[in-house]
Formats: C-alpha cells, sequence, structure tokens
C-alpha cells in the first residue's frame, strides 16, 4: 500500500449510496424502508493513510430551491443534532466544520477533530455540472464504526431506549 492508490474498495460503494437512504428511510412493519431521494453515486478509492475517509460530493437542487453558497455554509456551522443537544459524553460540540482555506481539510491535520467526532468540509464551490462541489472528511474509526456505536449507545440509553 506505500506508494499506491486502489481504485477499488469492494462492496464500499455500494454501502456508500444505500446507507444514506436507510439513515432517512423510515421503519414499516418493524423492516426499513429506504428513503427514495436523494440519490448517491459512489466512487471509493484506497489511499495509504491511517484513517480517514475523504468525499468528494457534488450536488444539485430542485430547481427554483438553489441556496447561496453563504446559506450553505450557515446551515452547516448552526447545525445542531440531537446528540448535541443531550451533550452526550461521545458527541462533538460542533459536528460539522467548514473550512475557508483552499487546501483543507487534510486527513492529518484534521481527521481527529473534536476527538475525531467531527467532521470536516472544504473548497464549497460552483459547479459546471451540478449547483455545487465540495470536499469533507471524517475519521473512519473514530467517527465511523467504533465512535459511531459508542455514540449510538450513549443516545439510546439518553432516550431511554437502553436502560
Amino acid at each position: 500500500m506505500v506508494d499506491n492508490v486502489i481504485p477499488y474498495i469492494g462492496g464500499e460503494e455500494e454501502k456508500s449510496e444505500q446507507e444514506p437512504l436507510k439513515i432517512w428511510g423510515s421503519i414499516e412493519n418493524g423492516e426499513i424502508k429506504k428513503a427514495s431521494s436523494p440519490a448517491f453515486t459512489a466512487q471509493c478509492i484506497r489511499v495509504p493513510v491511517s484513517d480517514g475517509h475523504m468525499g468528494a460530493v457534488f450536488m444539485r437542487f430542485e430547481d427554483g430551491k438553489k441556496p447561496s453558497k453563504e446559506e450553505i455554509i450557515e446551515a452547516w456551522d448552526s447545525f445542531s443534532g440531537r446528540a448535541q443537544e443531550l451533550e452526550l459524553p461521545s458527541a462533538p460540540k460542533k459536528f460539522l466544520h467548514y473550512f475557508t482555506e483552499d487546501n483543507m481539510p487534510q486527513t492529518k491535520l484534521n481527521r481527529t477533530l473534536e476527538n475525531g467526532m467531527a467532521v470536516s468540509i472544504g473548497r464549497l464551490r460552483e459547479d459546471s455540472q451540478y449547483d455545487y462541489k465540495f470536499v469533507c472528511l471524517s475519521h473512519n474509526t473514530l467517527r465511523g464504526a467504533a465512535g459511531g456505536a459508542v455514540l449510538l449507545a450513549e443516545l439510546l440509553c439518553a432516550e431511554g431506549y437502553i436502560n
């Protein structure tokens, strides 16, 4: 893996396209019904970093509903989820951090932001095919599998689902 990039990670592209639809979906008759939108497409590439997932995101809004760049950044900046409202021990104080520098976020510098539980975003700009594009970064272990499971357990306890 040193000095190499592998253009395929088995199962990751499909998972990246389907998991958000499950999250935004609903439970019907005890089963997850995926949301029908938004539409996702993904290409996952393995690069030699110790921890971190970097995403290149392209987005298009419904006709006539394109917000300004400033409105998007304000929405990210002011976002607070249930984990922040409840001040859960593993939750980042601020979930989304937008960087104005063109060379940010960077895996080595930003993956451990807020103990690895925050998401770093940068390079929001207009796109010639879509409305906007940006990059984002999360710690694949701390925000991902391990930390995400701990945070979910904290949320379930705080909401009374687990005693």
